[in-house]
């Protein structure tokens, strides 16, 4: 479980192929690894992925080619990641809770600057819509958002200056493809009325 609110920007060091998928070495840039062991959970770009080893001031993760079928920027050297360490039941939730499995891809149709901050406005897969509420939590490349308008297949989002800095959704360009995870709690919601219907 995470929060959505990104720890670090570390780095796609290398990519292993693998039978059915990849082995990516990330190096985690500032996140602090002294509490992290083989088996632990790290999000990276919204992605969950268990750590597999950590040498060399840098940590393992295996990608199944479901995921990397389901996700997009989890294959490539040299690219630069969101990084979360698995929430603790003591933490704070800053953002909102985020399981780390990714629900869709969405597409950037329009990144422009407002003043200092930015509008970043996404294309959503449509049976996510459902999901999306105005005001509502959406997580974008694993970052805790809010939906600040919705409109046929899209939703305007406001990044503050902390976010662009803190994250790499500065770096994003019209057409690039995101991660998308809905809120968890509206799938439950929808779980639950749709067993009464």
């Amino acid at each position: 479980m995470f929060t959505g609110i990104i720890q670090a920007v570390g780095e796609i060091k290398h990519v292993m192929p693998l039978e059915d998928g990849v082995s990516l070495r990330v190096a985690p840039g500032p996140l602090d690894l002294s509490d992290v062991k083989t088996g632990d959970s790290i999000a990276i770009n919204g992605v969950c992925l268990t750590v597999t080893t950590i040498s060399d001031g840098l940590f393992s993760v295996d990608l199944s080619r479901e995921t990397l079928n389901c996700t997009v920027g989890m294959d490539k050297q040299g690219v630069e990641v969101n990084l979360e360490k698995a929430l603790r039941l003591s933490d704070r939730l800053g953002g909102h809770l985020v399981s780390g499995h990714v629900d869709g891809i969405g597409q950037v149709i329009e990144f422009t600057p407002i003043g200092e901050s930015h509008l970043l406005v996404l294309r959503v897969p449509l049976p996510l819509l459902k999901y999306i509420a105005k005001k509502g939590s959406i997580t974008v490349n694993g970052v805790s958002l809010t939906v600040n308008t919705l409109a046929q297949d899209k939703i305007e989002i406001n990044l503050i200056p902390h976010t662009l800095a803190a994250t790499t959704l500065k770096g994003l360009d019209t057409g690039a493809k995101v991660n998308i995870e809905i809120d968890m709690l509206a799938r439950y919601v929808e779980r639950l009325i749709g067993n009464r219907i």
